[in-house]
């Protein structure tokens, strides 16, 4: 699968002083001092709005449909789950819903796992759940296993709020995902989902950003540029 050109990028209003953050829209900077690095947060934080408020524009029965291409694409661009580890999410504000999949990694397999915030500024952890075992209330509500053990995924489906052509993600601004992955032992497949209205120029990366290995969207799937 190859880097999906047939969706131009959304250019999204840069964050004030861009031009010195930046060359251009090619998804690399060195932010040069804190007031700027205040910048990109700002922008950030109207470019979460605009974004989320987008998706939910949508109506459900498109992000239903949408939701089923994503999963296939995702499960085409893994491969066989037998013996692996995959970690969903529970969807939040209008992500996909890849919740369905789970049956097929199951079926081949496979075990899925949901993450858990422990605590803020902290790496997530993992556990195992499959349907039927008992939920908690975690961060913004959304439901966690209650007592799944701890697991170690290979493959991490990660929602997006927005992505570049360089594959960086722009979540919700805890910094969890990130931060889990650069702990990791091991980096697993770190597969961002999300729909094509999240994708914008650049998400005017930091140096604690990790990129995913891939975007997955209805359009197409994103893979590192050649070269």
């Amino acid at each position: 699968m190859n880097h999906d050109d047939d969706n131009p990028a959304t250019f999204a209003s840069p964050p004030c002083m861009a031009h010195e953050l930046a060359e251009g829209y090619d998804g690399g900077f060195t932010p040069v001092d804190a007031e700027q690095r205040r910048d990109v947060a700002r922008w950030r934080k109207s470019e979460r709005e605009r974004l989320i408020a987008a998706r939910l524009a949508c109506s459900a029965d498109e992000r239903r449909q949408w939701s089923a291409t994503i999963a296939e694409r995702v499960a085409e661009l893994a491969g066989d789950f037998s013996g692996r580890i995959v970690s969903f999410y529970w969807p939040f504000r209008g992500e996909p819903d890849l919740r369905p999949l789970m049956d097929r990694v199951r079926t081949q397999g496979g075990e899925a796992a949901l993450p858990v915030v422990i605590a803020k500024g902290q790496p997530l952890v993992f556990r195992s759940w499959k349907p039927g075992e008992a939920l908690e209330k975690g961060v913004w509500n959304i439901p966690v296993p209650k007592a799944g053990r701890e697991v170690v995924p290979d493959i991490v489906l990660a929602p997006v709020v927005g992505f570049d052509d360089d594959l960086f993600r722009l979540g919700y601004g805890g910094g969890f995902f990130d931060r889990t992955f650069a702990a990791m032992a091991r980096k697993p497949l770190a597969i961002g989902v999300g729909y094509a209205c999240a994708r914008i120029a650049t998400i005017f990366p930091q140096p604690h950003d990790v990129s995913m290995d891939a975007i997955v969207t209805p359009e197409g799937v994103l893979m590192p540029k050649a070269g």
